[in-house]
């Protein structure tokens, strides 16, 4: 038994180091201008030649009006659930900083991550896991050409795509709010604005986009690592795809830190 526990406690370091891993070697690559030289040999039609575009667009243009909308119908829901409860109450002044903390600072952050995981990321790496067993990846670990072409652009495209939908969710919860409150009049604009500076101070700030950072780099890297474990399989019927167990995990510890640190 004490066996099992440590080959299993191995496993486990085994997977999170090669995660650490292939993020360092992508994140270099991503960083290093040479990644997008253009003056390199393309052997692909005209409509690949830009991976990197063709990706940013991929993982962010089909999904972003669904999640919008969607977004937009959730909120507007609990807005209303939440104005309406904090009036019953008496607490109407609360009602908007409740709306901020909870639902544009907490709620869509870790909507938008697993969304982008389980619509692009996930597929995606699914697909390199083909890659790698038809040996189109081979030698990514040393700058091969797979590198920039293939993983590079869509880990990028992974992170724009989560900090879109954040961006464009979160201002359109800001505005339902406004509009459930004070419909649409202007009276109410003053003491909405300064409601939401009270709640958005620099250091509150800082630390949402450090964790809405950290929610893109977890949502872009994870699938995509586990997928290039040697030990990784084409998910049967019913079965997990890789790496997504290993991704809520990080994204549940990324958020635990984050609120631990903000209300504690």
């Amino acid at each position: 038994m004490l066996k099992a526990f440590f080959e299993s406690a191995y496993l486990w370091l085994k997977g999170w180091w090669h995660v650490v891993y292939f993020a360092a070697i992508v994140w270099v690559a991503a960083l290093s201008p040479s990644s997008y030289s253009l003056r390199k040999k393309i052997t692909h039609p005209p409509s690949k030649a830009e991976p990197l575009l063709n990706y940013l667009y991929a993982c962010t243009v089909p999904v972003l009006p669904w999640f919008t909308l969607l977004m937009s119908l959730v909120s507007l829901v609990l807005i209303r659930i939440v104005v309406v409860t904090a009036q019953s109450y008496g607490l109407s002044q609360y009602a908007l900083e409740v709306v901020v903390r909870v639902l544009v600072m907490e709620l869509l952050p870790l909507s938008a991550a697993l969304f982008v995981a389980f619509r692009t990321m996930v597929p995606m790496s699914v697909q390199l896991l083909e890659l790698k067993q038809s040996g189109h990846l081979n030698g990514w670990e040393v700058g091969a050409s797979p590198l920039s072409t293939e993983l590079v652009p869509r880990m990028l495209a992974g992170v724009f795509a989560v900090l879109t939908l954040v961006v464009i969710s979160g201002s359109m919860a800001l505005v339902l709010a406004y509009l459930v409150v004070n419909g649409f009049s202007v009276w109410g604009l003053s003491a909405y604005t300064r409601t939401v500076g009270q709640v958005f101070l620099p250091s509150v700030v800082i630390g949402f986009a450090l964790k809405t950072f950290l929610f893109a780099i977890a949502t872009a890297t994870i699938p995509m690592a586990s997928s290039l474990q040697e030990d990784a399989k084409i998910p049967g019927y019913g079965a997990p795809p890789p790496g997504i167990v290993r991704l809520l995990t990080a994204i549940l510890m990324i958020e635990t830190a984050t609120l631990v640190l903000k209300y504690f």
